[in-house]
């Protein structure tokens, strides 16, 4: 399912670009078990996740956007940013969030890292 993004029409077929922001940095708080999505020195959001000890397998619970940054690209970029760095750790996730469900969806070269 394509849908249109503030600034971005939708095209059929054809997927917006996964991160379209510059100066983000993402922060990784495992005392709290979340990542943290910062735009240059402002807050943007969070992805909280859980880790079982025994498997390693991370379950994604919730993405959380500022409401004053909704609708522009930035949960896309969290999930994007979060899910490559859970891939250069070889780590296979649980999308228990409806937004990661929904980007899976959206970009299936990530569905390999989807626990059985």
């Amino acid at each position: 399912m394509n849908t249109a993004h503030r600034g971005q029409p939708a095209v059929p077929g054809q997927r917006p670009e996964k991160i379209v922001h510059e100066g983000l940095r993402l922060e990784h708080d495992p005392d709290r078990g979340r990542y943290g999505l910062w735009h240059r020195e402002v807050f943007i959001g969070i992805l909280g996740y859980s880790i079982d000890p025994r498997t390693g397998v991370v379950t994604l619970q919730h993405t959380i956007i500022d409401e004053a940054h909704g609708r522009r690209g930035y949960a896309r970029a969290l999930v994007t940013m979060v899910l490559e760095e859970l891939r250069a750790q070889d780590r296979t996730v649980i999308p228990e969030c409806t937004y990661v469900q929904d980007y899976l969806d959206r970009y299936p070269e990530y569905q390999d890292m989807v626990a059985e």
